[in-house]
């Protein structure tokens, strides 16, 4: 084991953002669910905003450069696969620099489709994805008052936040 194991912990948090635009012939995912809707988001993966943007919050706390580093839209093995699948990749990450995952808190911006009927689902996704209870892991929805892509309906948001702890480092 290395000594980044036995160190003292310290929570980090991290801030992640992503927008996708809506493109038609192709499933909508957020949070790991597949929304019945008449277009989905377009992207090199399955485009889960709602999932890059609390992988980039994870990768933000520990100090991680983004998912497009680490799954780049320029590698073939990434062409559709699940967003899930990147978000238990980004776990292994946190746990291979000494890292634990405390809490996600996120929120959804759209006009359309409805979010709140799945965020149940979402979560239990999300909680199991990221080794975490359900009650950890924040999934809020609003919409944009109709200003901006968004509220014309082109495209989806997502914020997220994370705590992680992590082994206390010396400062540089």
């Amino acid at each position: 084991m290395s000594d980044s194991h036995l160190a003292p912990k310290i929570p980090l948090v991290g801030i992640g953002y992503d927008v996708h635009q809506f493109i038609a012939g192709r499933p909508l995912f957020l949070g790991g669910v597949e929304i019945p809707y008449e277009l989905g988001l377009d992207g090199h993966s399955d485009a889960d905003v709602l999932i890059h943007a609390i992988a980039d919050a994870i990768l933000g706390a520990i100090g991680e450069k983004d998912i497009g580093h680490h799954f780049p839209n320029t590698d073939p093995a990434f062409k559709g696969i699940s967003s899930v699948e990147l978000l238990k990749r980004v776990v292994v990450i946190v746990q291979a620099a000494g890292g634990r995952i405390l809490n996600i808190d996120s929120s959804l911006v759209a006009e359309a489709p409805k979010i709140g009927p799945h965020v149940g689902k979402m979560r239990e996704i999300l909680s199991t994805a990221l080794g975490l209870p359900a009650a950890r892991v924040g999934i809020k929805a609003t919409t944009n008052e109709t200003m901006g892509f968004v509220g014309r309906k082109e495209g989806i948001a997502a914020f997220a936040v994370a705590s992680v702890l992590m082994p206390d480092l010396p400062l540089a």
